[in-house]
Protein backbone atom coordinates (compact mmCIF):
# COMPACT_ATOMS: atom_id res chain seq x y z
CA UNK A 1 0.00 0.00 0.00
CA UNK A 2 1.32 3.08 -0.40
CA UNK A 3 0.40 6.98 0.54
CA UNK A 4 0.94 10.24 -0.29
CA UNK A 5 3.77 12.28 2.09
CA UNK A 6 4.82 15.55 2.43
CA UNK A 7 5.15 17.36 -0.54
CA UNK A 8 2.74 14.72 -2.52
CA UNK A 9 6.00 12.24 -2.81
CA UNK A 10 5.04 8.74 -2.67
CA UNK A 11 5.65 6.79 0.49
CA UNK A 12 5.99 2.79 1.13
CA UNK A 13 3.14 1.30 3.56
CA UNK A 14 5.33 1.91 6.88
CA UNK A 15 8.02 4.17 6.08
CA UNK A 16 7.54 7.14 8.78
CA UNK A 17 7.03 10.75 7.60
CA UNK A 18 8.15 13.35 9.77
CA UNK A 19 7.57 17.27 9.56
CA UNK A 20 9.85 19.81 11.25
CA UNK A 21 8.05 22.43 12.52
CA UNK A 22 10.27 25.54 13.86
CA UNK A 23 8.78 27.99 16.31
CA UNK A 24 9.29 31.63 16.13
CA UNK A 25 12.10 32.44 19.30
CA UNK A 26 9.61 35.55 20.16
CA UNK A 27 6.42 33.34 19.97
CA UNK A 28 4.47 33.81 23.13
CA UNK A 29 6.96 36.45 24.55
CA UNK A 30 6.04 39.64 26.30
CA UNK A 31 8.49 42.13 25.08
CA UNK A 32 9.37 45.64 26.51
CA UNK A 33 10.48 48.37 24.79
CA UNK A 34 11.19 51.86 26.19
CA UNK A 35 11.55 55.26 24.82
CA UNK A 36 13.01 58.66 26.19
CA UNK A 37 11.64 62.19 24.55
CA UNK A 38 12.97 65.25 26.10
CA UNK A 39 12.30 69.36 25.53
CA UNK A 40 14.65 71.79 27.28
CA UNK A 41 12.83 74.96 29.08
CA UNK A 42 15.89 77.21 28.78
CA UNK A 43 15.79 79.97 31.98
CA UNK A 44 15.42 82.75 28.82
CA UNK A 45 12.04 81.23 27.38
CA UNK A 46 13.65 79.11 24.75
CA UNK A 47 12.25 75.71 24.01
CA UNK A 48 14.36 72.95 22.33
CA UNK A 49 12.31 70.13 21.71
CA UNK A 50 14.54 67.32 21.24
CA UNK A 51 12.31 64.35 20.67
CA UNK A 52 13.61 60.98 21.52
CA UNK A 53 16.84 60.83 23.02
CA UNK A 54 16.72 57.18 24.13
CA UNK A 55 15.44 53.46 23.02
CA UNK A 56 16.36 50.87 25.36
CA UNK A 57 15.32 47.59 27.45
CA UNK A 58 14.10 48.01 30.78
CA UNK A 59 16.34 46.50 34.15
CA UNK A 60 16.24 43.34 34.99
CA UNK A 61 15.03 44.49 38.84
CA UNK A 62 12.14 45.81 37.19
CA UNK A 63 11.53 42.55 35.46
CA UNK A 64 12.25 40.79 39.00
CA UNK A 65 9.77 43.12 40.80
CA UNK A 66 7.22 42.87 38.01
CA UNK A 67 7.06 39.55 38.52
CA UNK A 68 6.86 39.75 42.23
CA UNK A 69 4.47 41.93 42.28
CA UNK A 70 2.26 39.05 39.56
CA UNK A 71 2.50 36.98 41.99
CA UNK A 72 0.61 39.35 44.88
CA UNK A 73 3.98 40.77 46.73
CA UNK A 74 2.92 44.29 46.81
CA UNK A 75 0.99 44.40 43.53
CA UNK A 76 0.31 48.35 43.95
CA UNK A 77 4.02 48.70 43.95
CA UNK A 78 3.63 48.79 39.79
CA UNK A 79 1.89 52.35 40.38
CA UNK A 80 5.39 54.13 41.90
CA UNK A 81 7.42 53.41 39.02
CA UNK A 82 6.66 57.12 38.55
CA UNK A 83 9.74 59.20 40.04
CA UNK A 84 12.20 60.53 37.22
CA UNK A 85 15.91 61.57 38.08
CA UNK A 86 18.79 62.56 35.64
CA UNK A 87 23.04 62.37 36.14
CA UNK A 88 25.84 63.17 34.15
CA UNK A 89 27.45 59.62 33.81
CA UNK A 90 28.38 58.40 30.55
CA UNK A 91 28.25 54.54 31.06
CA UNK A 92 26.81 52.60 28.83
CA UNK A 93 23.12 51.20 29.69
CA UNK A 94 23.36 48.00 31.13
CA UNK A 95 20.20 45.33 31.70
CA UNK A 96 21.96 44.95 35.24
CA UNK A 97 21.71 48.43 36.10
CA UNK A 98 20.24 49.65 39.73
CA UNK A 99 21.57 53.30 39.52
CA UNK A 100 22.28 56.39 37.93
CA UNK A 101 26.09 56.19 37.57
CA UNK A 102 26.46 60.22 38.57
CA UNK A 103 23.23 61.69 39.48
CA UNK A 104 22.86 65.62 39.62
CA UNK A 105 21.90 65.42 43.22
CA UNK A 106 18.77 67.43 42.28
CA UNK A 107 15.42 65.72 43.92
CA UNK A 108 13.52 63.19 41.45
CA UNK A 109 10.85 64.34 40.17
CA UNK A 110 6.84 62.63 40.38
CA UNK A 111 5.73 61.93 36.72
CA UNK A 112 2.21 62.50 35.43
CA UNK A 113 1.16 58.54 34.85
CA UNK A 114 -1.10 58.34 31.59
CA UNK A 115 -1.51 55.93 28.88
CA UNK A 116 0.27 57.03 25.70
CA UNK A 117 -0.69 56.25 22.21
CA UNK A 118 -2.55 52.55 23.02
CA UNK A 119 -3.51 50.58 25.09
CA UNK A 120 -0.24 48.32 25.62
CA UNK A 121 1.79 52.27 26.40
CA UNK A 122 2.69 53.29 30.07
CA UNK A 123 3.46 56.77 29.40
CA UNK A 124 4.88 59.22 32.39
CA UNK A 125 6.42 63.19 32.27
CA UNK A 126 7.62 65.03 34.59
CA UNK A 127 10.44 67.95 34.57
CA UNK A 128 13.17 68.64 36.16
CA UNK A 129 14.70 71.90 37.92
CA UNK A 130 17.83 72.74 37.62
CA UNK A 131 19.93 74.15 40.09
CA UNK A 132 23.46 74.49 38.45
CA UNK A 133 25.19 73.49 35.29
CA UNK A 134 25.22 70.17 34.22
CA UNK A 135 26.06 68.28 31.16
CA UNK A 136 23.19 65.84 31.39
CA UNK A 137 23.57 62.60 30.25
CA UNK A 138 21.38 59.65 31.94
CA UNK A 139 18.00 59.52 33.15
CA UNK A 140 16.31 57.27 34.83
CA UNK A 141 13.01 55.94 35.97
CA UNK A 142 12.29 54.39 40.17
CA UNK A 143 9.41 53.41 42.00
CA UNK A 144 10.53 55.62 44.85
CA UNK A 145 11.67 59.43 45.33
CA UNK A 146 15.11 58.14 47.17
CA UNK A 147 16.82 54.98 46.31
CA UNK A 148 14.08 52.42 44.87
CA UNK A 149 14.05 49.73 41.67
CA UNK A 150 15.47 51.48 38.88
CA UNK A 151 13.22 50.12 35.98
CA UNK A 152 15.24 51.93 33.46
CA UNK A 153 18.52 53.96 32.80
CA UNK A 154 18.83 56.02 29.47
CA UNK A 155 22.11 56.64 28.31
CA UNK A 156 22.41 59.88 26.00
CA UNK A 157 24.36 62.93 24.16
CA UNK A 158 24.76 65.37 26.65
CA UNK A 159 22.32 68.37 27.27
CA UNK A 160 24.27 71.25 28.56
CA UNK A 161 21.61 73.41 31.30
CA UNK A 162 22.72 76.02 33.78
CA UNK A 163 20.80 77.14 37.11
CA UNK A 164 16.86 77.35 36.41
CA UNK A 165 17.12 75.30 33.26
CA UNK A 166 14.11 72.54 33.24
CA UNK A 167 14.49 69.60 31.34
CA UNK A 168 10.82 67.51 30.53
CA UNK A 169 11.52 63.50 30.20
CA UNK A 170 8.72 62.04 28.85
CA UNK A 171 9.35 58.20 29.33
CA UNK A 172 7.08 55.69 26.99
CA UNK A 173 6.90 51.35 28.20
CA UNK A 174 5.55 49.74 25.32
CA UNK A 175 4.34 45.80 26.21
CA UNK A 176 3.97 43.88 23.07
CA UNK A 177 3.30 40.03 22.80
CA UNK A 178 5.02 39.26 19.74
CA UNK A 179 4.38 37.27 17.17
Amino acid sequence: MESRGIGGAMKAAGDVVARVIRRSKSEGRLVFHSSLSARVFRRDGRVEDLGVISRKKVTTAYVNKLVDMLQGTNPAEVANFKYHDSGTGTNAENKTDTALQTPTGVAREVGSQTEGASGNVYKTVATITYDGSYAVTEHGLFDASTVGTLMDRSVFSAISVGNGDKIEFTYQHTCADED
